[in-house]
């Protein structure tokens, strides 16, 4: 079964209600660079506020190694994220569980960078180019990846209800994560679209 994080949240219900519909993980972004960015008290709310079994995740990109340690003392993440250009041994040294996004938008050119981080749980595959931020709705070509790294990577970039399920049947990722596609605004989370989005996630599973 495809594992499902929702991103970028700035509010409590948001959050809650993708736990209710049946997400496995949220996502709360702490980077200065993002334009979800929440404060540390917004975050550990969100996060103090999920039931059991949903995974929570915070989000970096060249943030100094301090902001990630009062986050992990503050908010209490279950696992950590990074998006910028942390080496696998930067990520390493904060002794949590981490997920490394690699951005795809250059196209194969990407592709090494997805050996370069051996101690993440998991690779994140988002659809924008190096340097930028994520969130940005971009696709990739999902042909590029690797089947035999799929059991690790978690496909982002561009995904919708309308797309998600496609993407599900033709990659087979492990999970997949979305921001904007469930949005009606930065960070304002859309109730039928995520539900539309979830749905359309379990109904690609039932087809494989």
């Amino acid at each position: 079964m495809t594992r499902i994080k929702c991103c970028g949240m700035t509010r409590v219900e948001d959050a809650l209600l993708a736990a209710r519909l049946g997400a496995d993980a949220i996502g709360v972004v702490l980077t200065a660079r993002s334009k979800r960015r929440v404060a540390l008290d917004q975050a550990a709310s969100i996060v103090a506020a999920m039931p059991a079994f949903v995974t929570t995740v915070a989000l970096f990109m060249d943030d100094d190694a301090e902001l990630v340690r009062q986050v992990l003392h503050d908010v209490r993440p279950d696992l950590l994220q990074f998006h910028g250009g942390e080496t696998d041994a930067w990520c390493q040294q904060f002794d949590r569980p981490f997920l490394k996004a690699v951005a795809m938008g250059e196209g194969a050119a990407a592709l090494p960078a997805l050996q370069a981080y051996p101690h993440a749980r998991g690779l994140l595959l988002d659809g924008h180019g190096a340097g930028e931020a994520g969130g940005s709705g971009k696709t990739f070509d999902w042909s590029l990846i690797p089947e035999e790294l799929a059991p690790r990577l978690i496909l982002a970039g561009g995904l919708v209800p309308e797309n998600v399920g496609m993407a599900v049947r033709k990659a087979r990722p492990w999970a997949v994560d979305v921001a904007s596609g469930i949005e009606s605004a930065p960070g304002i989370k859309d109730a039928a679209r995520m539900a539309a989005f979830i749905e359309a996630v379990r109904a690609a599973d039932g087809a494989l």
